[in-house]
């Protein structure tokens, strides 16, 4: 394990592999380690690096860090840290949505970029998650922890077709998020549309989206073909939210083949 002091906090990250540097970015509640097969499929041809994003896992709690905005101007902060020019960057859920944002704001620093179950527009949030982005309820939920991951628990089938290897992730960083990170993040995922802005994506890009996913709108894949035009997006019919759990060799041929293209 590593870390980093930026002015905005401390950032954990994790590093596997050599070759090619790849910058890997987790969505909401998350942290590094559900990457960890990943970087594991990466490792021979490329050198990885996976984040923990402010406001969760071991990276700095400061409730003004925990924005899209903020993680999107992360991106350069963690290359330039470590003396990269040019990455690969792909993320999930939130993550991507932040990696796609880096891509159209700092396009310099991204090679490439990957989406995973990613909102282009926040209205595509289930239900749930935008009354989360709702301070008052987000504190509400967040407060009340036996209820939520109780609530975990019995939405974990619907989430992923692997709920064994789901549920014990996501509470134990929920335990590790903060009050403030928990429905600032949210909130402002809530708020962000990409769409304006796709068609300044010019370097090859990959969306991967779960058919079954009933925490994004999978119809999502339709807004990235329509906004980049030479992107490659594929549609998983066997996987919800988490295809890197639903079906990981499919999906990790799919990242290793779009990497090393």
């Amino acid at each position: 394990m590593s870390s980093l002091l930026t002015a905005r906090g401390p950032v954990h990250y994790q590093v596997l592999g050599r070759g090619a540097p790849v910058l890997l970015i987790h969505g909401w509640l998350g942290s590094w380690d559900l990457w960890l097969p990943t970087m594991r499929a990466l490792a021979e041809r490329n050198r990885c690096y996976a984040v923990d994003l402010y406001g969760f896992g071991e990276s700095g709690k400061r409730q003004e860090t925990a924005r899209v905005d903020t993680y999107i101007d992360m991106v350069p902060v963690f290359l330039d840290a470590l003396g990269i020019d040019r990455a690969t960057v792909i993320g999930h859920s939130m993550g991507g949505t932040t990696a796609l944002g880096a891509a159209i704001r700092y396009p310099e620093r991204v090679a490439r970029v990957g989406v995973i179950g990613s909102p282009i527009v926040g209205s595509s949030l289930a239900l749930l998650l935008k009354l989360a982005s709702v301070p008052w309820i987000g504190r509400l939920v967040r407060q009340n922890v036996g209820l939520l991951a109780l609530g975990m628990r019995l939405y974990a089938p619907l989430v992923t077709r692997a709920p064994s290897l789901w549920y014990p992730m996501v509470s134990r960083d929920i335990k590790r998020t903060t009050i403030e990170s928990f429905f600032a993040s949210i909130r402002s995922l809530r708020h962000t549309d990409l769409r304006p802005r796709l068609t300044e994506v010019k370097m090859p890009a990959l969306g991967v989206y779960g058919l079954r996913d009933v925490i994004v709108h999978p119809r999502q894949h339709a807004l990235m073909s329509a906004g980049i035009a030479h992107a490659q997006v594929k549609t998983l019919p066997g996987s919800g939210h988490f295809p890197m759990l639903d079906e990981p060799a499919m999906f990790d041929r799919l990242i290793r083949d779009f990497v090393t293209a």
